[in-house]
């Protein structure tokens, strides 16, 4: 019974995932700043969609982090920094089928408050 009720919420992350994706699109002058979850760690990059290419990110494993409010509040910092030296100063935010509450939410309000604008 918990398979199926996983197969269910992995669906319609999927469905909200691809009702997302389809409406915003990365640039090289406004590029799409994607966000990926598990339950350890927090995962975010910015991709330029025209070239596909990944021109910053930042792993939440490879610094150490888990994915709590207070670690993504680091790795917004990291990011935001990265981003800045790259003359990144706004993007699009792709919450990647994910609600807007939590970590995600908590990592957006940090990149806003390092000066990035979306």
């Amino acid at each position: 019974m918990l398979k199926s009720i996983q197969k269910r919420k992995n669906k319609l992350r999927a469905q909200r995932k691809a009702r997302v994706r389809g409406k915003i699109f990365g640039t090289i002058d406004k590029p799409r700043l994607s966000v990926f979850k598990s339950n350890k760690y927090f995962y975010a990059q910015v991709i330029d969609d025209v070239t596909a290419t990944t021109l910053v990110s930042v792993d939440g494993k490879k610094v150490g982090l888990k994915a709590n409010i207070e670690d993504v509040k680091v790795l917004a910092k990291t990011l935001s920094e990265s981003m800045s030296s790259k003359n990144i100063d706004s993007v699009v935010f792709d919450r990647n089928g994910y609600l807007y509450h939590g970590v995600v939410a908590s990592f957006a309000d940090a990149i806003r408050d390092a000066g990035i604008k979306f």
